[in-house]
C-alpha cells in the first residue's frame, strides 16, 4: 500500500477539499501517515487568499521538498487556492514540486498523479466552475463526531479587497437533496455536530432555478437527519434574516451561534469595500438577532486600516463594539492583495498606523470577551466532549453551543467522566479570557 502525508492550510472550506482528495487517494490505494519521511506522496493543499497565507504555503512546500531530495521517488504535489491564483508562476518558481493541481482538477487527483511522469507540471482549469456532490469519496480529517458541510462554492459578492471570486469562481449552490444525502451519510458514520460552511451561507440557492434558501435547507436537514448539533458559519449581513432566526429560535438543534463578518461599521469604509450595507443595517441586525435569540453568540471579523479609513471611522468602530458587546471578534490589519480593486486605492494607511488601530480594537475586545463569558458561570450548559485536554491530561476538553470548533475557546471539564463525541451537561464554575471551566452534572 502506498503512503501519503497531507498538509491542509487555510480555512475549513479548504479542509473539506482536502478530505475529498483524501477519499479519492484512498481509493487509489494510499493511506495517511504522520511522518513525511515515510510517505511516497507529499501533498500540500494551499490557501491563496492573503499574501501571508501564500508565504506560509511556500515555507511548507520547501520544508517538504527536503524529503524529496533525500528520496527521489517521493512525489511532492501542491493543490488549492494558491495554485489557482499563481499556477504558471509557481511552476517557474518552485521546480522542487512535481505537480501543481488547480481547484477543479483536484477531483481527479489520483488520475493526475498516476500520469504525472508523462504530463506537464500544471493541471489548471482557468475559471473554477465545478462543485462537490454526495457521490464523491470523502475521508474526514476532523474527529469522527464532527464534520463540515460545504453547501456552496464560489462567491458573487465583489468586495474590493477580496480575490475569492477570481480564485473560486461565481456562486454554485448544491441541491438540498444532495446536501441531505451527504449529511445522512455523515450521521451514519457518527457525526454529532454538523457545521455548514460557504463563502456566504446567506447566498445559498440564489443561483438555483427553484431558489431554495438557507432556511429551507435547514428544515430539510432537521427533518431528514437526527444530528443533534447544527452550526452556521459565514453569513453575509445583508439579506433579511427573520425567517432564519425564527427557525433557530424554534429548533434547539440549530446552535444559537452566528458567524457574520461585518468587516467594518463606517458607511464610507463599507462603500469603498463594496459591502452592500451600512452601520444602521448592522445596528438593526444585532437588535433583530437578540430579539429572536437573546442568548445567541455572535462572532464577527473587522478589517482595520483600509484605504481612506480615518480616525473617526475607528472611533465609530470602537463605539459600536462597546455597545454591541459581541461574543467573538477577530481583527485583521488590511493588506493589499495583488489584483484586487482596493490595491489601487489612494489614501493607503501606513503599516504603523494599521498596527496601532489593530491593537486598539483588540484591547477593547479583550475587555469584552471575558465579561461575556462570565454570564455562563453558574449555568448548566450542553457541551460536546472533544477528548482529553491538549493542555493537561488531567482534564477533559469540550465546547459549548456558543463555541465553534477550531476558532473559539473551549470548556475544560474538571469533574466527571465522558467519551469523545458525548454531549454532556456541565455546570460552569469559572470563566477565563477565552475558556470556561466546569464539571459534569446528572447522569
Amino acid at each position: 500500500m502506498k503512503k501519503m502525508h497531507i498538509v491542509s492550510l487555510g480555512c475549513a472550506k479548504n479542509l473539506v477539499d482536502s478530505e475529498m482528495m483524501l477519499g479519492s487517494l484512498e481509493q487509489e490505494g494510499y493511506r495517511v501517515v504522520e511522518d513525511p519521511a515515510e510517505a511516497d506522496l507529499l501533498l500540500v493543499n494551499t490557501c491563496g487568499f492573503l499574501q501571508s497565507a501564500v508565504e506560509e504555503a511556500v515555507d511548507e512546500i520547501l520544508t517538504l521538498a527536503e524529503y524529496t531530495q533525500e528520496v527521489s521517488e517521493k512525489k511532492l504535489v501542491v493543490t488549492g487556492c494558491m495554485v489557482q491564483r499563481y499556477g504558471k508562476e509557481l511552476v517557474r518558481e518552485l521546480p522542487e514540486v512535481d505537480l501543481f493541481i488547480g481547484i477543479d482538477d483536484e477531483l481527479r487527483i489520483g488520475q493526475l498523479i498516476n500520469s504525472a511522469e508523462n504530463a506537464t507540471k500544471l493541471a489548471l482549469t482557468s475559471i473554477s466552475s465545478s462543485s462537490l456532490d454526495c457521490t464523491m469519496p470523502r475521508t474526514l480529517s476532523t474527529p469522527s463526531f464532527r464534520s463540515y458541510l460545504k453547501i456552496n462554492e464560489g462567491c458573487d459578492n465583489r468586495c474590493t479587497y477580496c480575490m475569492i471570486p477570481s480564485i473560486r469562481g461565481n456562486l454554485r449552490s448544491r441541491s438540498i437533496a444532495d446536501l441531505v444525502c451527504e449529511a445522512s451519510r455523515l450521521e451514519l458514520n457518527g457525526v454529532r455536530e454538523l457545521t455548514l460552511i460557504a463563502q456566504d451561507l446567506t447566498a445559498y440557492g440564489n443561483d438555483l432555478a427553484t431558489h431554495p434558501g438557507l432556511t429551507q435547507l435547514l428544515q430539510a436537514l432537521l427533518a431528514d437527519t437526527a444530528i443533534p448539533w447544527i452550526r452556521l458559519l459565514y453569513l453575509y449581513p445583508t439579506q433579511p434574516m427573520d425567517e432564519l432566526l425564527q427557525l433557530m429560535a424554534e429548533q434547539p438543534r440549530i446552535m444559537p451561534y452566528l458567524d457574520i463578518p461585518f468587516q467594518h461599521v463606517s458607511d464610507q469604509v463599507l462603500r469603498k469595500m463594496n459591502r452592500r450595507y451600512g452601520r444602521n443595517d448592522l445596528e438593526n441586525l444585532v437588535q433583530t438577532i437578540r430579539h429572536y435569540l437573546p442568548e445567541c453568540a455572535i462572532r464577527t471579523t473587522m478589517l482595520v486600516g483600509f484605504p481612506g479609513e480615518q480616525e473617526e471611522d475607528i472611533s465609530e468602530l470602537l463605539d459600536c463594539l462597546q455597545r454591541w458587546q459581541l461574543d467573538h471578534v477577530g481583527v485583521f490589519p488590511y493588506e493589499n492583495e495583488e489584483g484586487s480593486v482596493a490595491a489601487s486605492f489612494s489614501q493607503q494607511v501606513s503599516a504603523e498606523e494599521k498596527q496601532h488601530r489593530y491593537e486598539r480594537v483588540m484591547a477593547l475586545q479583550a475587555e469584552i470577551s471575558p465579561q461575556k463569558l462570565e454570564q455562563y458561570v453558574g449555568n448548566v450548559e450542553s457541551v460536546l466532549v472533544e477528548g482529553m485536554s491538549k493542555e493537561t491530561d488531567l482534564l477533559l476538553e469540550g465546547r459549548s453551543r456558543f463555541q465553534a470548533p477550531d476558532i473559539d475557546g473551549c470548556v475544560y471539564i474538571n469533574d466527571g467522566v465522558a467519551n469523545p463525541g458525548d454531549i454532556v451537561q456541565v455546570q460552569i464554575t469559572e470563566a477565563h479570557t477565552y475558556d470556561l471551566v466546569g464539571g459534569i452534572v446528572g447522569d
